[in-house]
């Protein structure tokens, strides 16, 4: 044929011959240049123009894009500081080490609560006070610390010192409406301390307030995730805060000396 390309047919026409495999566009789908079924990929499949196949001319396929990729976060240890921490620092520091300790009592204060009548007031409205913040379930095993919590307020509250409850279905254990939770407190227990609007205190949608307490440790130094109801978080005047697991009743000698100290003149 013409071109100057040997044919793929001998000369007496009888049938085709092993010739050379025609230079041809890498597919998309194949860019190697062979089939589906690893055969090579003929010249009618998309045979390049007739001047670029000539010897006079030999056209160069394009080079593939280079592939540039980002070392994965933590690796290359020794090597220098990672991607973006120059930018990091400048912003103010990496955000593990800004989020050891908690704010002070002030950026408390701003935080909206809601009681469980539907009343709007704000944490600032306690700040003079010692306060302990209780998560609460009505059909939680831990219950009873109702009790106790009630005798705190009792012997306290005229010193300066307040119970608050933020009922939460976080653990599928308090009841559906404001109204139940509100009669069950008043008639099981005999409740009297502020009550708040059910909230979540895990996850996405957790209650700002939670947002600020969870950063403060246990005895153990760990911090985080709420692990179950009635946990407690003891904030004093001065901003601080003190965390109790569960566990932990709310007549135990450390709640009750920590609130004691920290008592208003």
């Amino acid at each position: 044929r013409s071109g100057g390309i040997a044919s793929q047919y001998d000369d007496s026409g009888s049938g085709p011959r092993p010739g050379p495999v025609f230079p041809v566009e890498p597919h998309p789908a194949r860019p190697h240049g062979f089939a589906r079924w690893g055969f090579p990929v003929r010249p009618h499949a998309r045979p390049l123009l007739a001047r670029s196949m000539s010897h006079d001319s030999p056209r160069t396929l394009p080079t593939p894009r280079r592939v540039v990729t980002h070392r994965p976060r933590g690796c290359g240890a020794g090597r220098g500081p990672a991607r973006g921490a120059g930018r990091l620092a400048a912003r103010g520091g990496f955000r593990r080490s800004a989020r050891r300790t908690l704010g002070a009592m002030s950026e408390l204060d701003t935080i909206d609560l809601t009681t469980l009548r539907g009343d709007s007031t704000t944490f600032g409205a306690y700040s003079d006070k010692v306060v302990l913040v209780v998560n609460v379930a009505s059909r939680c095993g831990l219950a009873p610390q109702y009790e106790k919590l009630e005798e705190l307020q009792k012997t306290y509250g005229e010193r300066g010192f307040t119970v608050l409850g933020f009922p939460s279905n976080q653990f599928l254990q308090e009841l559906g409406s404001s109204e139940a939770i509100d009669e069950y407190c008043s008639a099981t227990w005999g409740v009297t301390f502020p009550m708040m609007e059910k909230i979540k205190v895990n996850g996405r949608n957790e209650h700002p307030l939670y947002t600020e307490l969870k950063k403060a440790a246990d005895a153990d130094g760990k911090a985080g995730k709420v692990k179950w109801n009635f946990e407690k978080f003891v904030i004093t005047p001065g901003g601080a805060v003190h965390r109790f697991r569960p566990t932990t009743e709310p007549d135990a000698p450390e709640i009750v000396s920590l609130i004691e100290a920290s008592l208003p003149a």
